[in-house]
């Protein structure tokens, strides 16, 4: 569980540094343009926070895997993110519509690659907190 846990930590804080191009790639500045100004800005200072909270996870995991697998602690907190990661899954599956995906390349390449990592951080912390 040890390289799990490292790869994870990786893997979370990249994922948390792709979100500064979402903005780019998803076109804020005009799809947002027609939102009121809270509107506007919750979406960027949310975008921001998830962000900040998967690159702190992200570093949880790669600096203190010992932590997090052998204590009492470490166990109950793989346990909230195993919950976490599976709720995320869950949404993935069944509140994104599969409009965004369906017969389309890239998208429907992301939704597999996504659904597979959501599963491995699912599994990997809820076996932590088994043992």
């Amino acid at each position: 569980m040890y390289i799990h846990l490292k790869i994870i930590g990786v893997l979370l804080t990249l994922l948390a540094f792709l979100h500064i191009g979402f903005s780019k790639y998803f076109n804020w500045k005009e799809e947002l343009s027609t939102l009121s100004l809270i509107n506007q800005q919750m979406m960027k200072v949310h975008t921001f926070f998830i962000a900040f909270v998967v690159f702190l996870i992200g570093v949880l995991c790669f600096t203190l895997t010992e932590e997090i697998i052998e204590t009492n602690l470490g166990r109950k907190i793989a346990f909230g993110l195993s919950l976490f990661w599976f709720v995320r899954l869950v949404f993935q599956l069944f509140v994104y519509s599969p409009m965004l995906w369906k017969g389309k390349i890239f998208e429907t390449i992301m939704h597999v690659l996504f659904t597979l990592f959501w599963v491995y951080l699912s599994v990997v912390f809820f076996i932590i907190y088994l043992n």
